[in-house]
């Protein structure tokens, strides 16, 4: 399995992105699907994940203003990000899984919101 992470970029505190995720080789619909991120000097954190059944965890530092959604006939996992704050700023991972581990990560992509 390949993931493409795609959708970063440079944004104002405030401003809102939208990550896409796609995965090539398999399908990835019986998978559980995640975000994580990790920010210079930092280690990487889980920010949201999406289970094949739909439900979803956040992290609390991002509950209420991310949202992680999953479109099986694509074969993608999209993560909405508003309200974003400077401290968001990180490279954000997908990352796939059959069971209880993640085995298939994408290459990341920057996230930078400015003040």
């Amino acid at each position: 399995v390949q993931l493409q992470a795609s959708g970063g970029g440079l944004v104002q505190a405030g401003g809102s992105l939208r990550l896409s995720c796609t995965a090539s080789g398999r399908t990835v619909s019986t998978y559980r699907l995640g975000w994580f991120r990790q920010a210079p000097g930092k280690e990487r954190e889980l920010v949201a994940r999406i289970s094949s059944d739909g439900s979803t965890y956040y992290a609390a530092s991002v509950k209420g203003r991310f949202t992680t959604s999953r479109d099986n006939a694509k074969n993608t996992v999209y993560l909405q990000m508003n309200s974003l704050k400077t401290e968001d700023t990180a490279v954000y991972f997908c990352a796939a899984g059959p069971q209880s581990s993640y085995d298939y990560w994408g290459l990341g992509t920057q996230v930078t919101v400015s003040s």
